[in-house]
C-alpha cells in the first residue's frame, strides 16, 4: 500500500505544483483549503518551499539551489536583494537582526519569513539571473554538491563543473526524475581533498584513475548509498563501477531510474537507497544497473585519490576546509571566509557582492561548512581585499572555534527540531573562544549542532557532534545534547561515537572545556589529532573522558522552545503568535 505522500504525490506532483503555487499567491494564504495543507506542504517543497512550523502559519522558508555552489556576484547580490525586502518577520533575531539569508551545508540558501502572496515576485527577481528553487526540496534529485572552485583549483583532477553543468539540465524539470521515491542527493568530486563529501550522499562520483583500453583515464569510481538522518548513518559504498566524464550523465540517470524503479514506496523511513543497498548489497546493485539500465559495459573501479583527502578529515596538517587564502590554477587567488553558522544579514550578502565585483571577482561559492569564498582575486589586490572591512565580521582567519562551528536552523522555524540552535552555537563559539585554550597544534576543530537526528548539520561527521535532545534539571524540562566524539571524513571515513547523553544545553560549554583539557593531558603528541585520540579509546574510556558542568556560560534558550511561536519573541506563548498574518502586518518586539 503506497504511503499518503505517495497517494498525495500521484494526483500533484512535479512541474504542475508551479501553477497552483502562482494561483494561492494570487488569492492569499486562506486560499489554501486547510483540510489539505498537509498534502499542499509537502508538495510546494518540489519548488523549494517549506512551511515554517507551529505558531508560525502563512510563513514559508524558501530554498534557492546553487549547483556545487557556485553563483556570480550579481546572484549573489539578487539574493541579498530578496532577503532585505521580502524574508523579514514579525520579529527580529536578537543575534542577526530582520533580514538574512541562511547558507547551508548542502551549498544552498535558505531564506525565512516567505508569504505565499510574494513568491512570484520573488521567483522573477531569481530567475532574471539564473537562479531558481525547483527542486531544491522534495522526493527529486537536490542540489548536486561538490567543490565550488571546480575549474579553478589548482590541485585538482578532474574539472567538474561542467559535468555538473550538464547533469543539472539534464534531471531538474525532467518528468522521468521528477518523482522519486525519496530525496537524492549527488555528490561530484574531481579534486584531491575529497571536497564532494561521497560518504554521505546517494550517489558519490569520486575521482579516480583507470588503465582502459592501454590509456590511464582520468574520471570517477561510482559509489552508493551514503546518509546521515534517522540515527542510522551509512557511508556511501562502492559498487565497483568507473565512470569517464563524458559518461556520469548516462550512469547518474541509470541509477536514478534504479532508485526511481527499486525504491521503497510504501514506507518512507525505508525509502532511502541506503536501505536498499543494505538489503542488495554492492554487487547486485551493479549487476541491476549494469543488466537493466546501461547499453554499455561498465567498466570496473579504477583506482582512487582517497589517500590524499583532508576535506573534513579532522587532520593536524590541513585545514580540511577552504578558509583562507588558496591558489587558483590561473595564477590568481580565491578566498575563503568565515559565516560564522551560515548566517550573513542581506545588507552583508549585498555588500560582499558589490566588493567581489569590485575586485574583478566572477564567481562566489558556497561550501558545505556553511561558509563563502570570493574567486579571481589578483595577487596585486589581494591585500587591499584582505583589509575590506567586512572581512572583520567575516574572517578568512578565524579563531579555531567560529572557524569550526556549523549548526542546523532548529526551533527558530523547523517543525522537526526540539532545541534552538544557530543562536546558542554563536554564543557556545564565542564563549569558547573567550574561555579556553586549544591544545598546542589544534588550528581546526569541528563542532556540529543539529537540532535533531535529522541531521542536517552533520553532526556524525564532526570533532564534536550535538545532537538535539531533552532532559530535566532541577525539575524542570530543559533542552539538552547527546554529545558525539571523533567523527570525520577523509582517507578512513568515521561516525562520531555518541558518549553522554542529554546533556543539559547550559553544560555543554564546560563539558568540552573539561575534554579538551583531558585530551591535551592524554594525548601522545601534539602531532596526535583530537579523532586519532578518541579513535584509540573505547566506549567506556571515551564516556569517561570529562563530565559537563556549569560555568559563566548563560543560556537564554535553556527552556522548552519548541513550544513557543518564536524563541527571541518579547511574548513567546503560542497565544501571542500574529499567524497568519496579514502581508503588510508591522513588525512585533523582540526580547533583545
Amino acid at each position: 500500500m503506497p504511503s499518503k505522500v505517495e497517494r498525495w504525490k500521484d494526483e500533484t506532483y512535479g512541474m504542475e505544483i508551479r501553477e497552483h503555487l502562482l494561483r494561492f499567491a494570487e488569492e492569499g494564504w486562506d486560499a489554501i483549503p486547510e483540510d489539505e495543507h498537509d498534502a499542499w506542504f509537502e508538495r510546494f517543497k518540489w519548488w523549494g518551499l517549506y512551511h515554517q512550523r507551529k505558531g508560525q502559519e502563512s510563513y514559508f522558508m524558501m530554498r534557492i539551489g546553487t549547483p556545487m555552489g557556485r553563483m556570480t556576484p550579481e546572484q549573489l547580490r539578487t539574493v541579498g536583494e530578496v532577503a532585505r525586502d521580502y524574508a523579514t518577520g514579525p520579529v527580529e533575531n536578537p543575534e542577526f537582526g530582520d533580514a538574512y539569508a541562511d547558507f547551508t551545508t548542502r551549498q544552498s540558501i535558505q531564506l525565512h519569513w516567505i508569504k505565499v502572496e510574494d513568491i512570484p515576485d520573488i521567483w522573477d527577481e531569481l530567475e532574471s539571473v539564473g537562479l531558481s528553487t525547483i527542486q531544491a526540496c522534495g522526493d527529486s534529485w537536490r542540489n548536486i554538491v561538490g567543490s565550488p572552485v571546480a575549474g579553478r583549483d589548482a590541485d585538482e583532477l578532474v574539472d567538474v563543473w561542467p559535468i555538473v553543468q550538464e547533469l543539472h539540465e539534464k534531471f531538474k524539470g525532467n518528468d522521468l526524475y521528477a518523482n522519486l521515491p525519496r530525496k537524492w542527493k549527488v555528490a561530484m568530486t574531481g579534486d584531491r581533498r575529497g571536497s564532494g563529501q561521497g560518504d554521505i550522499n546517494d550517489l558519490a562520483f569520486e575521482p579516480a584513475i583507470k588503465e582502459l583500453d592501454g590509456e590511464e583515464v582520468e574520471g570517477f569510481n561510482v559509489n552508493v548509498g551514503g546518509g546521515l538522518s534517522r540515527k542510522e548513518p551509512r557511508f556511501a559504498r562502492d559498487i565497483d563501477v568507473f565512470c569517464r566524464p563524458e559518461n556520469a550523465a548516462d550512469v547518474a540517470a541509470g541509477m536514478s531510474s534504479l532508485f526511481r524503479d527499486y525504491g521503497d514506496r510504501d514506507d518512507r523511513f525505508n525509502a532511502r537507497i541506503k536501505f536498499l543497498i543494505d538489503e542488495w548489497g554492492p554487487e547486485k546493485m551493479r549487476s541491476v544497473l549494469q543488466e537493466e539500465y546501461m547499453d554499455y559495459e561498465l567498466p570496473t573501479a579504477g583506482q582512487g585519490l582517497r589517500d590524499e583527502y583532508d576535506y573534513n578529515a579532522g587532520r593536524t596538517d590541513a585545514h580540511g576546509d577552504y578558509i583562507g587564502v588558496h591558489d587558483q590554477s590561473d595564477g590568481q587567488n580565491f578566498v575563503g571566509l568565515s559565516v560564522l553558522v551560515g548566517r550573513m544579514s542581506a545588507d552583508d550578502v549585498i555588500e560582499l557582492a558589490d566588493r567581489a565585483e569590485a575586485y574583478g571577482s566572477e564567481m562566489i561559492g558556497l561550501t558545505q561548512r556553511q561558509n563563502l569564498i570570493v574567486g579571481d582575486i589578483a595577487d596585486e589586490d589581494l591585500d587591499d581585499f584582505l583589509d575590506e572591512d567586512l572581512l572583520e565580521e567575516h574572517s578568512p582567519d578565524p579563531h579555531p572555534f567560529m572557524r569550526g562551528s556549523i549548526a542546523c536552523t532548529g526551533t527558530e522555524y523547523c517543525s522537526l527540531s526540539i532545541v534552538e540552535t544557530k543562536n546558542r552555537m554563536v554564543r557556545y563559539g564565542r564563549w569558547l573562544r573567550d574561555n579556553v585554550d586549544l591544545p598546542e597544534g589544534v588550528n581546526d576543530f569541528h563542532i556540529h549542532l543539529s537540532g535533531c537526528t535529522a541531521s542536517c548539520a552533520q553532526p556524525q561527521i564532526a570533532d564534536i557532534s550535538l545532537r538535539g535532545m531533552k532532559t530535566r534539571k532541577d525539575g524542570d524540562a530543559v533542552e539538552a545534547f547527546d554529545v558525539g566524539l571523533g567523527g570525520g571524513l577523509g582517507e578512513n571515513p568515521t561516525f562520531a561515537d555518541w558518549v553522554k547523553m542529554r546533556v543539559p544545553a547550559d553544560e555543554v560549554p564546560g563539558y568540552i572545556a573539561n575534554l579538551l583539557e583531558a585530551f591535551e593531558a592524554e594525548r601522545e603528541s601534539p602531532e596526535q589529532s583530537f579523532r586519532d585520540f578518541v579513535a584509540e579509546r573505547d566506549e567506556d574510556e571515551l564516556a569517561n573522558l570529562a563530565e559537563s558542568a556549569e560555568t559563566s556560560y548563560e543560556d537564554p534558550y535553556l527552556g522548552n522552545t519548541k513550544l513557543t511561536w518564536y524563541p527571541y519573541a518579547e511574548d513567546t506563548s503560542m497565544d501571542a503568535s500574529p499567524a497568519p498574518t496579514d502581508p503588510n502586518d508591522q513588525p512585533l518586539p523582540s526580547d533583545d
